[in-house]
Parts: C-alpha cells; sequence; structure tokens
C-alpha cells in the first residue's frame, strides 16, 4: 500500500525563543480593557465557539492520508462515521456497522451491468469498478481487484467457527464483505461484496464531493501568533495540512529569532492546504476573520510588532476577490462596530516554514492561545 500523508509534527515541548510579549502588568490592564488571553499554558486550547465544546489536554490529531490515486482515505472520526450511518436504511446499517451478510441472490447491484464505479454506502469513497466485476455464480456481486488497494482493508474474521479475510473501507470502516483467493487472473482474487454496502455511480452520472479524488489547493493567512491559527485551520473539514510559517518578508530562510528582530519584514504566517472540494477558500477566509480580532494593529492580544499583522496573502485574483468580497461585507454590517479593519490583502510572497517546535504547538504542549475554534 502506497500512500501520501501531508503532515508537521513538534518535536520539541519548550517554548519558543524570543517569543515577545508586553509585561505582565501591561497585559492585565489590556486583557481587562479588551477581554483578551495570551497563549498560555491552561486545559482547553481555545475558547469554543457558540454551541461548541472547547478542546481540552494535548488533543489527539490525524495525520491527512492521500491514497496512490489521490483520494482522501484518512479514517473518519467515531462521531462522523456514527452521523453518516444514521442515514442509512435498516439493513445497510446492519451490514455495514454490525458486520452483517445480506442473502445470496438478493442483491440489487449483483446482476449490474453497467458500466461506472461502486462506492461506500456510508462515505462515498470509490472502491471496486464496474472494469473488474465478474460473474462468480456465488450470488454476491464479485470483484477481482479495488480500485485502490489502498481503499479497502483487510482483517481476519474468524466468526462461525471458521477463517476468513474480512474487507472494510478504508476510510469509514464498513463491512463490505470478505475476499478469497478463488477469482480468475490477474490477481487471483475475489473480493465478494454485500449490495447493501455499495452505492452505484453510472459512468457519466455527477459524482459527489465525497466520491471525487482530492483537489489540492492552498491558502495563506496571517492572525498574530501561528500556534493558535494553524491550531484550528488543521481542524477544518475538508482541510488537509496547515503548516506555521515565515511570509511577506525580504529576507530569505529566516528564522524565528530573525522574524523578532523586526529586521525581516515577515509575519507569522500559515500555510493552509485544502480539498476544494469538501470546502470552498471563501469558507477559510470566513474562518480566518473568525479567529481573530482584525481591528488590532500589529499585535494579537499581548503579543507586539508587526510580525503579529493580520494579513490575507493571495495566491490569484480569484482567492484576492474573494477576500476583498468578504472584508468588504464585514465592514458594511459593521461587525467591529465603529473600528476599523486593519486586515491587508496582498498577494502571497515565498512561505518559509518554521522551525519544527513551532509545528503542532499547541496539540503537542497543552496550551491555549487568543484563537477561537471557527469551525
Amino acid at each position: 500500500m502506497t500512500t501520501t500523508q501531508l503532515s508537521s509534527t513538534a518535536r520539541e515541548a519548550h517554548p519558543a525563543p524570543g517569543r515577545r510579549l508586553v509585561p505582565v502588568s501591561a497585559i492585565a490592564v489590556l486583557g481587562a480593557a479588551l477581554g483578551l488571553a495570551a497563549c498560555r499554558p491552561a486545559q482547553t486550547l481555545a475558547d469554543p465557539a457558540p454551541g461548541k465544546e472547547a478542546t481540552s489536554g494535548k488533543a489527539k490529531t490525524m495525520n491527512t492520508v492521500l491514497s496512490k490515486s489521490g483520494y482522501d482515505i484518512t479514517p473518519l472520526p467515531k462521531d462522523e462515521v456514527a452521523r453518516l450511518a444514521a442515514k442509512l436504511d435498516p439493513e445497510a446499517y446492519r451490514i455495514t456497522q454490525k458486520a452483517g451478510t445480506e442473502p445470496a441472490f438478493c442483491g440489487n447491484l449483483l446482476d449490474n451491468k453497467k458500466d461506472g464505479v461502486y462506492t461506500c454506502v456510508v462515505c462515498g469513497l470509490p472502491l471496486f469498478s464496474s472494469e473488474h466485476k465478474f460473474n462468480s455464480g456465488t450470488g454476491w456481486p464479485s470483484f477481482f481487484r479495488e480500485v485502490d488497494p489502498a481503499h479497502v482493508t483487510r482483517k481476519v474474521d474468524r466468526a462461525f467457527g471458521m477463517e476468513r479475510v474480512e474487507i472494510d473501507c478504508a476510510r469509514c470502516g464498513a463491512h463490505l464483505g470478505h475476499v478469497f483467493e478463488d477469482g480468475p487472473k490477474p490477481t487471483g482474487e475475489r473480493h465478494c461484496l454485500n449490495s447493501a454496502s455499495l452505492k452505484f455511480l453510472e459512468k457519466g452520472a455527477p459524482v459527489p464531493p465525497e466520491s471525487q479524488p482530492v483537489k489540492v489547493e492552498t491558502a495563506y493567512f496571517a492572525a498574530g501568533c501561528f500556534w493558535g491559527v494553524e491550531h484550528w485551520f488543521k481542524r477544518g473539514p475538508g482541510v488537509l495540512d496547515a503548516v506555521s510559517g515565515y511570509m511577506q518578508g525580504h529576507t530569505d530562510n529566516p528564522t524565528y529569532k530573525d522574524v523578532c528582530s523586526d529586521t525581516t519584514g515577515h509575519a507569522e504566517s500559515v500555510k493552509v492546504t485544502y480539498d476544494a472540494n469538501r470546502i470552498t477558500y471563501r469558507r477559510l477566509v470566513e474562518a480566518f476573520f473568525a479567529m481573530h480580532d482584525p481591528t488590532q494593529l500589529n499585535r494579537q492580544g499581548p503579543d507586539v510588532g508587526d510580525q503579529y499583522r493580520s494579513g490575507i496573502w493571495t495566491v490569484d485574483e480569484g482567492q484576492k476577490k474573494v477576500a476583498e468580497e468578504v472584508l468588504g461585507e464585514l465592514k458594511g454590517r459593521k461587525v467591529y462596530g465603529e473600528k476599523a479593519i486593519v486586515t491587508i490583502v496582498e498577494p502571497a510572497k515565498t512561505f518559509w516554514p518554521a522551525e519544527e517546535y513551532h509545528q503542532e504547538y499547541l496539540a503537542k504542549n497543552g496550551a491555549s492561545c487568543h484563537v477561537k475554534n471557527p469551525w
């Protein structure tokens, strides 16, 4: 199985050297006046958004996993699987969630001879193709290979006093059936499937987002200390990865110490890699504004300096248009009252990744930050 992982992990647990904070006495005054909080040790990672619970302690993270054919096969959280499974009819639920088996010769896809792709009925991941379907005579839809081996997992099944190899959806864990070594060439395998575990997408029919390969696009944002910004972007639905770094300066390969010296012009920024089929650039921009206070000039809370400026660094005219539209709407609705929004929108320059210890800093060290959960 060959997969590509998009990930960034922290290696050190000590605070980053050189982070500049205003004096404690000033923080107390400003905190009371502005209602803002510093990046600090705490049980919660950020204040929860309305109706949402805060994540506590050292949060568990999941690296995005892409299959060789370009699909996101990152295992879904249990609560998401439960949400999707709740939409199934009783038979599909029994088979996919309870490892059931439908009666032979009763499945609605057994005799399907149309061209197309068979996807997981729970999460939509493409699993098998009509190109590899054959009549095994067993009474269940049979295929001699998967569309991508990474899309289907295998495990030993010792139920009913026999040993078989069970096959499940790699993304949501839905039970599909079993695989046997009595199939045709070239694999010699027979993937024996339950029709109720599958959804058929005929060739030429619209393909829903969950059944499409990842459409990878990139966005860049600066909203103060990058620890919290990276943390919450990384957890956005459809976000593949988020990395802390430095942008919009005039020197190459800056270090954190360089950036803190106020001589390089860089801003603490976050590179967001996302699946444009699952989340829009506009939604990312909206999340960016919800995360921080865009009316603060060259600071966020107690972090002071132009490295903490608020900015959207666009990669093309399309992103620029969206960013300016959202900015205009916020100003028009006076979301921040009479305060001026100081967020800068400008073309992205080179992104320089920050040191390893900055990556996923909050999750690794159990700290909290000024940034709020926008999801």
